[in-house]
């Protein structure tokens, strides 16, 4: 069983016991979360869609993890102008608990 799940704006297809990183969520480490917006559902071969699916989605943070560190980096030539920022962007490690 899976299934397709909206997680902060982005899709993710999900299986039980599986780990995975989302963009951050609030919450402390070990707190349950619960995700409702399921876009598809798979119930060993029926599939059912956005309108049809009564499937709620169980997971238990992990973790809150960083990225990479990604530079940003502008200049123009011949006048002197550097710009250097950097940032990294913040997941949260979620494994998924149950599919119901």
């Amino acid at each position: 069983m899976f299934a397709i799940v909206s997680i902060a704006g982005k899709q993710f297809k999900v299986e039980k016991d599986q780990t995975l990183y989302v963009p951050h969520i609030g919450g402390n480490t070990g707190d349950k979360v619960e995700f409702g917006d399921v876009i598809m559902a798979d119930n060993n071969g029926n599939l059912s869609f956005a309108k049809s699916v009564t499937v709620k989605v169980q997971a238990e943070i992990i973790d809150h993890v960083k990225g990479e560190k990604v530079i940003a980096y502008k200049q123009k030539r011949r006048k002197g102008f550097r710009k250097k920022k950097g940032h990294r962007t913040q997941y949260t490690k979620i494994r998924i608990a149950d599919i119901a």
